[in-house]
């Protein structure tokens, strides 16, 4: 089984691409470490306020890949300084 999640968010208080950069690279190390998926930026790369994450994960039960991608959007959502816009989420078998 797999999913796939996209993340938009908005982050208000970036004023260049540096404070960006910071903020999305401590997002995308702690996904990977505390769920084991792959993460990433997808999208946004050059605008200060705005990020779109990718993250993949690949696991053997539904309902375990179902609360691993849940849990890694809530962590997305309650990182200081991000607002989430929106959060897709397909699976495949």
């Amino acid at each position: 089984m797999l999913a796939g999640a996209r993340i938009e968010l908005f982050l208000p208080a970036c004023r260049n691409l540096k404070e960006k950069r910071a903020i999305v690279k401590s997002i995308l190390g702690k996904l990977r470490s505390r769920f084991n998926v792959s993460a990433a930026e997808v999208a946004c790369q050059e605008q200060w306020q705005r990020a779109v994450l990718g993250i993949a994960a690949v696991a053997n039960e539904w309902s375990f890949l179902q609360g691993q991608i849940q849990a890694a959007v809530r962590l997305v959502e309650n990182h200081p300084g991000v607002e989430l816009i929106r959060a897709d989420t397909e699976y495949y078998d």
